[in-house]
Protein backbone atom coordinates (compact mmCIF):
# COMPACT_ATOMS: atom_id res chain seq x y z
CA UNK A 1 0.00 0.00 0.00
CA UNK A 2 1.42 3.67 -1.00
CA UNK A 3 1.27 6.17 1.48
CA UNK A 4 -0.64 9.49 0.51
CA UNK A 5 0.59 12.95 0.86
CA UNK A 6 -0.88 14.91 3.67
CA UNK A 7 -1.11 18.58 5.57
CA UNK A 8 -2.45 20.12 8.44
CA UNK A 9 -3.41 22.79 10.60
CA UNK A 10 -5.20 23.86 13.75
CA UNK A 11 -7.14 25.22 16.07
CA UNK A 12 -7.59 25.02 19.93
CA UNK A 13 -10.06 22.49 19.07
CA UNK A 14 -9.90 20.92 15.57
CA UNK A 15 -7.11 19.49 13.64
CA UNK A 16 -8.18 19.87 9.90
CA UNK A 17 -6.01 17.24 8.20
CA UNK A 18 -5.81 17.53 4.21
CA UNK A 19 -5.12 13.90 2.38
CA UNK A 20 -4.82 14.79 -1.37
CA UNK A 21 -6.50 11.58 -3.51
CA UNK A 22 -7.34 13.35 -6.77
CA UNK A 23 -10.61 12.03 -7.61
CA UNK A 24 -11.22 10.22 -4.56
CA UNK A 25 -14.87 8.02 -4.96
CA UNK A 26 -16.65 8.67 -1.86
CA UNK A 27 -18.42 5.13 -1.78
CA UNK A 28 -14.68 3.49 -1.61
CA UNK A 29 -12.97 5.59 1.04
CA UNK A 30 -12.88 3.93 4.20
CA UNK A 31 -12.28 6.31 7.40
CA UNK A 32 -12.01 5.13 11.30
CA UNK A 33 -11.59 7.37 14.12
CA UNK A 34 -10.36 6.00 17.73
CA UNK A 35 -9.43 8.10 20.75
CA UNK A 36 -5.75 7.78 19.91
CA UNK A 37 -5.66 6.71 15.82
CA UNK A 38 -6.43 7.33 12.90
CA UNK A 39 -6.45 5.44 9.82
CA UNK A 40 -7.43 6.76 5.62
CA UNK A 41 -7.80 3.90 2.68
CA UNK A 42 -8.62 4.53 -0.42
CA UNK A 43 -8.27 1.40 -3.05
CA UNK A 44 -4.43 0.57 -2.29
CA UNK A 45 -3.86 4.23 -0.92
CA UNK A 46 -3.66 3.91 2.65
CA UNK A 47 -2.70 6.70 5.88
CA UNK A 48 -2.38 5.48 9.51
CA UNK A 49 -1.78 7.94 12.20
CA UNK A 50 -0.41 6.48 15.55
CA UNK A 51 -0.35 7.54 18.18
CA UNK A 52 -2.24 10.80 17.66
CA UNK A 53 -0.49 13.72 19.54
CA UNK A 54 -3.66 14.43 21.55
CA UNK A 55 -6.76 12.61 22.08
CA UNK A 56 -9.74 13.06 19.92
CA UNK A 57 -13.54 12.47 20.11
CA UNK A 58 -14.06 10.01 17.28
CA UNK A 59 -17.92 10.45 17.62
CA UNK A 60 -17.52 14.44 16.86
CA UNK A 61 -14.87 13.83 14.11
CA UNK A 62 -16.03 14.56 10.35
CA UNK A 63 -15.04 14.13 6.52
CA UNK A 64 -15.79 15.26 3.52
CA UNK A 65 -14.57 14.33 0.30
CA UNK A 66 -13.77 16.82 -2.64
CA UNK A 67 -12.61 16.25 -6.25
CA UNK A 68 -8.80 16.96 -5.16
CA UNK A 69 -8.93 16.23 -1.68
CA UNK A 70 -10.17 14.30 1.57
CA UNK A 71 -10.62 17.19 4.11
CA UNK A 72 -10.70 15.21 7.99
CA UNK A 73 -11.86 17.35 10.79
CA UNK A 74 -10.51 15.42 13.94
CA UNK A 75 -12.72 16.80 17.21
CA UNK A 76 -9.85 17.61 19.99
CA UNK A 77 -11.07 16.02 23.79
CA UNK A 78 -8.93 18.85 25.42
CA UNK A 79 -8.39 21.98 23.85
CA UNK A 80 -4.94 23.17 22.84
CA UNK A 81 -2.63 23.03 20.31
CA UNK A 82 -0.42 19.82 19.15
CA UNK A 83 2.46 21.38 17.01
CA UNK A 84 2.29 17.90 14.98
CA UNK A 85 -0.16 14.68 14.40
CA UNK A 86 1.99 12.15 16.07
CA UNK A 87 3.81 12.34 19.22
CA UNK A 88 4.61 9.98 22.21
CA UNK A 89 3.23 12.84 24.72
CA UNK A 90 1.65 11.15 27.63
CA UNK A 91 -2.22 10.98 27.13
CA UNK A 92 -4.01 13.78 29.77
CA UNK A 93 -6.95 11.72 29.72
CA UNK A 94 -5.72 8.27 30.68
CA UNK A 95 -5.67 8.02 34.69
CA UNK A 96 -2.23 8.01 36.18
CA UNK A 97 -0.93 4.98 37.50
CA UNK A 98 -0.90 4.78 41.22
CA UNK A 99 2.02 5.74 43.29
CA UNK A 100 3.62 3.66 45.90
CA UNK A 101 5.14 6.12 47.62
CA UNK A 102 3.21 8.40 50.61
CA UNK A 103 5.34 11.59 49.18
CA UNK A 104 3.23 14.33 49.16
CA UNK A 105 4.46 17.16 46.41
CA UNK A 106 3.97 20.44 46.93
CA UNK A 107 2.57 22.76 44.61
CA UNK A 108 4.05 26.80 44.22
CA UNK A 109 1.12 28.65 44.01
CA UNK A 110 1.96 31.67 41.21
CA UNK A 111 0.62 35.28 42.40
CA UNK A 112 -2.54 36.54 40.43
CA UNK A 113 -1.79 39.14 37.77
CA UNK A 114 -3.21 42.72 38.89
CA UNK A 115 -5.42 43.08 35.81
CA UNK A 116 -6.38 46.97 37.58
CA UNK A 117 -2.83 47.88 37.66
CA UNK A 118 -1.36 46.43 34.62
CA UNK A 119 -4.45 48.48 32.96
CA UNK A 120 -3.47 52.07 35.12
CA UNK A 121 -0.09 51.46 34.04
CA UNK A 122 -0.63 51.33 30.13
CA UNK A 123 -2.98 53.81 30.07
CA UNK A 124 -0.76 56.55 32.31
CA UNK A 125 1.84 55.27 29.36
CA UNK A 126 -0.21 56.30 27.24
CA UNK A 127 -1.01 59.84 28.32
CA UNK A 128 0.17 62.41 26.23
CA UNK A 129 2.81 64.91 26.90
CA UNK A 130 2.23 68.48 27.29
CA UNK A 131 4.78 71.10 25.13
CA UNK A 132 6.75 71.43 28.21
CA UNK A 133 7.50 67.41 28.54
CA UNK A 134 8.16 67.55 24.12
CA UNK A 135 7.97 70.66 22.40
CA UNK A 136 7.37 68.76 19.34
CA UNK A 137 4.17 67.37 20.77
CA UNK A 138 1.09 68.80 18.97
CA UNK A 139 2.65 69.77 15.70
CA UNK A 140 0.95 73.05 13.34
CA UNK A 141 -1.31 74.04 16.07
CA UNK A 142 2.34 73.99 18.69
CA UNK A 143 3.68 75.73 16.44
CA UNK A 144 0.95 78.59 15.60
CA UNK A 145 0.70 78.52 19.24
CA UNK A 146 4.35 79.37 19.49
CA UNK A 147 4.17 81.80 16.72
CA UNK A 148 1.43 83.72 18.49
CA UNK A 149 3.10 84.23 21.75
CA UNK A 150 6.03 85.44 20.15
CA UNK A 151 3.69 88.25 18.57
CA UNK A 152 1.81 88.72 21.38
CA UNK A 153 4.62 88.99 23.91
CA UNK A 154 6.52 91.61 21.23
CA UNK A 155 7.35 95.27 20.87
CA UNK A 156 6.00 97.28 17.57
CA UNK A 157 9.30 96.89 15.51
CA UNK A 158 9.47 93.07 16.23
CA UNK A 159 5.62 93.23 15.20
CA UNK A 160 6.24 94.77 11.60
CA UNK A 161 9.70 92.98 10.86
CA UNK A 162 7.53 89.71 11.22
CA UNK A 163 4.48 90.90 9.11
CA UNK A 164 7.26 92.05 6.57
CA UNK A 165 9.31 89.29 6.54
CA UNK A 166 6.37 86.55 6.23
CA UNK A 167 4.02 88.78 3.68
CA UNK A 168 7.35 89.59 1.37
CA UNK A 169 8.84 86.04 1.48
CA UNK A 170 5.46 84.14 0.59
CA UNK A 171 5.55 82.46 4.12
CA UNK A 172 9.15 81.29 3.65
CA UNK A 173 10.97 83.17 5.96
CA UNK A 174 9.86 84.96 9.47
CA UNK A 175 12.37 87.53 10.80
CA UNK A 176 12.15 89.24 14.08
CA UNK A 177 14.80 91.89 13.51
CA UNK A 178 13.43 95.45 12.01
CA UNK A 179 16.99 97.04 11.14
CA UNK A 180 17.42 93.92 9.01
CA UNK A 181 14.20 93.42 7.36
CA UNK A 182 13.56 97.47 7.14
CA UNK A 183 16.30 97.77 4.81
CA UNK A 184 15.49 96.00 1.27
CA UNK A 185 12.74 93.56 0.30
CA UNK A 186 12.79 90.11 2.23
CA UNK A 187 14.18 87.38 -0.12
CA UNK A 188 12.16 84.05 -0.99
CA UNK A 189 13.59 81.20 0.54
CA UNK A 190 11.23 77.98 -0.64
CA UNK A 191 12.44 74.82 1.41
CA UNK A 192 15.31 72.13 -0.03
CA UNK A 193 14.21 70.46 -3.26
CA UNK A 194 11.34 72.93 -3.75
CA UNK A 195 11.26 75.64 -6.46
CA UNK A 196 9.14 79.05 -5.81
CA UNK A 197 7.01 80.37 -8.67
CA UNK A 198 4.96 83.47 -8.92
CA UNK A 199 1.27 83.02 -9.97
CA UNK A 200 -0.30 85.73 -11.45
Amino acid sequence: MATIRHEFYETDEILTLSIFDRGADPTQVNVKFEDRKFSYTHGDKSLVLEPLKGQINPSNSTYTVGKVKVEIRLAKVIPGRWGGLIGDSPDPLAKPAPSSSSDTTTRRVQPRKNWDGITTEILSSDKEKTTEEDPNVGGDSTLNSFFQKIYGDADEDTKRAMMKSYSESGGTTLSTNWDEVKKERVEVKPPQGSEWKKWN
